[in-house]
């Protein structure tokens, strides 16, 4: 088959951070599918397609993008941050092993990208610089008994902890009870970061105690990273680092 598909991220936001393989990808695609926000971020030109569809379709948009590249298009489907991280990459692969026999003959390569995690760790310090784990706060595929497990478990292995879609219009107490969970499964005051839209010009980070963390701090666009017990803040004149020692 002459087809192929790509799965790339877009990065955090900020288009110096999208990696020069995803723009070559792009230059050379002839179609470009992805949830609506995240195509708009690609330039249209002659000879380019571009399919926006709605973020609860990832099947249906994985099944297109298949479908297009065995008919010899050229086909990338864009996720923000990296795609292999609560992204379209496992949702391709998903619609693959589902699929018809002929889409396994298929090239389909996974571009890594920049994820809101590893920029919001960035822009802040270094509070992932030991053991860590990453967690997705949206039950919309899970049930919420089975985050509320992890964030104990998490927890109780003194991990740092960065989440992912920590609070939306449709879920406010979710976040509210994950904060109950942390505080009783940890009781100490380590630092929690709230990083929103970072990379963009709407960036705000935030570093506050796990004892004065509220609900309201964040939204969908904030990536939350609790540190561990050995997290610390270095106080400057340019203002706060957050990190945590590689020795434990």
């Amino acid at each position: 088959m002459s087809g192929w598909v790509v799965i790339a991220g877009l990065g955090p936001g900020d288009e110096a951070l999208v990696t020069p393989e995803v723009r070559a990808a792009l230059e050379a695609a002839t179609d470009v599918v992805g949830y609506i926000p995240y195509v708009a971020r690609v330039a249209p030109r002659d000879g380019l397609t571009l399919h926006a569809s709605d973020n609860r379709v990832e099947l249906d948009r994985a099944a297109h993008a298949l479908d297009m590249a065995a008919e010899g298009k050229r086909v990338v489907v864009v996720s923000s941050g990296d795609p292999g991280v609560f992204a379209m990459a496992a949702a391709v692969f998903e619609a693959l092993e589902a699929g018809p026999q002929h889409w396994r003959a298929l090239d389909i390569r996974v571009l890594p990208g920049i994820t809101a995690m590893l920029a919001a760790a960035a822009k802040a310090g270094a509070p992932l610089g030991h053991d860590f784990c990453v967690i997705n706060l949206s039950d919309n595929l899970k049930p919420w008994a089975l985050i509320e497990k992890r964030l104990r478990l998490a927890a109780e292995g003194d991990f740092a902890m960065a989440f992912y879609n920590p609070r939306s219009n449709s879920r406010p107490e979710g976040f509210a009870r994950a904060l109950e969970v942390l505080r009783e499964a940890c009781a100490d005051a380590r630092p929690v970061l709230f990083a929103r839209a970072v990379s963009t010009p709407q960036e705000e980070l935030r570093i506050v105690p796990l004892t004065e963390a509220r609900p309201e701090m964040a939204d969908m666009r904030t990536m939350v990273i609790v540190g561990s017990s050995l997290t610390r803040v270095i106080q400057t004149p340019r203002g706060p680092i957050l990190y945590t020692p590689r020795s434990a």
